[in-house]
């Protein structure tokens, strides 16, 4: 096997969503037939990468679409993962297995079409052969719930609402609000380009503004309803506005690594099969994060109130979703049709992925 077609195959694969675009891998061409995926996390800087596992999910992503992009040169792609201690930094060996006889996977043509829209979407009711077609991509091992009705989607936008809040005026999210958005920008190749973001210009101007520092974001959200405009455009209106919000959950709670890459391994595919269903998606994991930290009893801000919060929102989360404590949310997402965004984030190109 070419080490062109290798290079190919990582330039699918390399369009695997990751949390703000931070493609938490790097790649390496071992041998013809092996790759090795070198995974980090960003959970010291990033509030929302609980314990490292939103980054484990993105590479359960990133291991699905090589996979998928294997199979159009007739390579069967298995993995396996090497880490210790808490995964930071898991290692995945990738071996490809020729296989005459397999069939492109009919999700090919939508590893470079899927992208995220953060934009209200039409509230035109999902067809049955969507729901049914977005149910069976989970595969086994998980569950699909949804979210559809008027009422329900009303439920969960004041979830959002919320939970935005929380992020919003916690001081250990600020550096990555900060940090995660290329102002001025249509195109991204590793953050969130400010026409992707989802607020009109106007608030994107103030939000510029405001969050050069601290001190000035602390003022606007005591003082000047700071969090109103960013939570109305970006949580709010798009949780009343869209078809379906639909949460995935785990049969049985992720213990082990390979549990959450796994995860992974089937939001790429709920992602992917709502694309070739002409559907748009965007993840809204935020209550789902606050929930894992409330539910583990872990105080994740300075602010002793947050937590509180934290707790008073698991709690709804889990009236809304007629669930227990101790049930397991893996990925929540909301999913509608809508013109497809005029601004994305990129990638970072192959050359600049391949460990050094």
């Amino acid at each position: 096997m070419s080490r062109e077609i290798l290079t190919r195959i990582l330039d699918l694969a390399r369009w695997a969503p990751s949390g703000d675009n931070t493609q938490p891998w790097r790649f390496e061409i071992v041998g013809d037939l092996h790759i090795r995926v070198h995974g980090f996390d960003t959970r010291d800087h990033v509030l929302y990468d609980y314990d490292g596992h939103p980054s484990h999910i993105a590479h359960g992503a990133l291991l699905e679409t090589l996979r998928i992009a294997a199979s159009n040169w007739g390579l069967k792609a298995r993995w396996s993962a090497c880490s210790t201690g808490d995964h930071r930094t898991p290692v995945y060996e990738v071996h490809l297995d020729s296989d005459p006889g397999l069939q492109r996977d009919p999700l090919f043509d939508c590893i470079e079409r899927r992208m995220v829209q953060r934009r209200p979407m039409q509230i035109t009711p999902l067809t049955l052969n969507q729901r049914q077609a977005l149910a069976l991509a989970v595969g086994e091992g998980f569950t699909v719930q949804w979210f559809e009705s008027a009422a329900q989607r009303r439920q969960v936008a004041a979830l959002l609402w919320r939970s935005a809040r929380i992020r919003l005026i916690c001081p250990e999210a600020y550096p990555v609000h900060k940090s995660i958005i290329e102002w001025g920008s249509r195109f991204s190749r590793d953050r969130i380009p400010e026409e992707a973001v989802g607020v009109d210009p106007l608030t994107a101007r103030l939000m510029q503004w405001v969050m050069q520092s601290w001190s000035r974001v602390d003022f606007f959200n005591r003082y000047l309803t700071g969090t109103i405009a960013p939570r109305l455009q970006l949580d709010l209106l798009p949780g009343l506005l869209c078809a379906a919000h639909v949460l995935v959950r785990p049969v049985q709670p992720p213990t082990q690594l390979e549990d959450w890459v796994c995860l992974g391994m089937a939001v790429q595919r709920l992602w992917l099969t709502a694309t070739q269903q002409s559907l748009h998606l965007q993840p809204q994991m935020t209550p789902v994060i606050f929930r894992w930290y409330a539910r583990a009893g872990r105080r994740f801000s300075t602010l002793p109130s947050l937590f509180d919060q934290s707790l008073r929102l698991a709690d709804d989360f889990e009236r809304v979703t007629n669930s227990t404590q101790t049930d397991s949310f893996g990925f929540f997402a909301r999913v509608g049709v809508s013109q497809p965004p005029v601004s994305r984030s990129i990638r970072l190109d192959v050359a600049d992925l391949m460990k050094v």
